[in-house]
């Protein structure tokens, strides 16, 4: 195997397979793959496949980090947080059952813990692949990126974190996380329902606190339309990642895997 100073990030959901490597003293990402998995045919031979067609994939790294890419997570804070009850805390998002294995992250600087189901097929392979690895569910890593960019503000910010069919919603204040959840949406209309109700529930004026949109939205979109026709501040995130010349032609790379480039 060739040496290395890179880091490894994969992110993984049962749809995709998505990694970069980056350098890590200049932190420059010089390598993005996103494949598509088919649900007709196993994990294990796709993620196999994978391997065999992405060489790089057998170099030696430094770091590997795997992320796995769920919404079957609930964050839970320290205080009330038992290791050996961890079902119970996600049978009110999703139905869970004896045989699942579950798993928590811990967040950095906050008491507050993210437990999540992981993907253990996925893992086993990688495993046996990569060797040893640093795995989280995903949206540890989005709470951890947004509360370190609201850390000096003191005021109340929201953040929806928009995917093609479903957004996380964050809410922050003063460096700690108010709330976080999840939604499936099909519509613009169904997105704007579900952040009025948050502000809401929340009794947050639309007048006056912001909103800020992260990943697969555009100004052009419905989704944005929407929101600042009801909410008055509304605000795009593009900022500049470290990225390979090779790599900007796909411009909208990073907006689409916002996470897996700020990790």
């Amino acid at each position: 195997m060739k040496q290395s100073l890179n880091k490894l990030i994969i992110q993984v959901s049962l749809q995709k397979f998505t990694f970069i490597v980056q350098e890590i003293e200049s932190k420059q990402i010089h390598h993005f793959v996103s494949e598509g998995l088919n649900q007709n045919r196993t994990i294990e031979d796709q993620l196999h496949a994978l391997f065999a067609k992405h060489e790089i994939l057998s170099d030696s790294f430094e770091d590997i980090i795997v992320l796995h890419d769920s919404n079957l997570n609930t964050f839970v804070p320290t205080a009330i947080f038992d290791e050996t009850a961890m079902g119970s805390y996600l049978q009110y998002n999703t139905k869970v059952f004896s045989s699942d294995f579950f798993a928590f992250d811990a967040l950095v600087n906050q008491t507050i813990n993210n437990v999540y189901i992981p993907y253990v097929q996925i893992n086993n392979v990688l495993f046996d692949k990569l060797g040893a690895f640093t795995y989280q569910n995903i949206n540890t890593a989005l709470v951890e990126h947004i509360i370190e960019r609201a850390a000096n503000s003191t005021e109340i910010e929201v953040y929806a974190y928009v995917q093609k069919d479903h957004f996380e919603l964050v809410v922050t204040q003063a460096g700690q996380l108010l709330l976080f959840n999840s939604f499936l949406y099909a519509t613009a209309q169904d997105f704007i329902y579900y952040l009025l109700f948050v502000y809401e529930q929340l009794k947050l004026d639309p007048e006056n606190i912001r909103l800020k949109l992260m990943s697969r939205i555009e100004k052009e979109d419905a989704l944005f339309e929407q929101a600042y026709t009801y909410i008055r501040h509304v605000e795009l995130l593009e900022e500049n990642t470290r990225i390979a010349p090779s790599l900007l032609l796909h411009y909208q790379v990073p907006k689409q895997h916002y996470i897996l480039f700020h990790l």
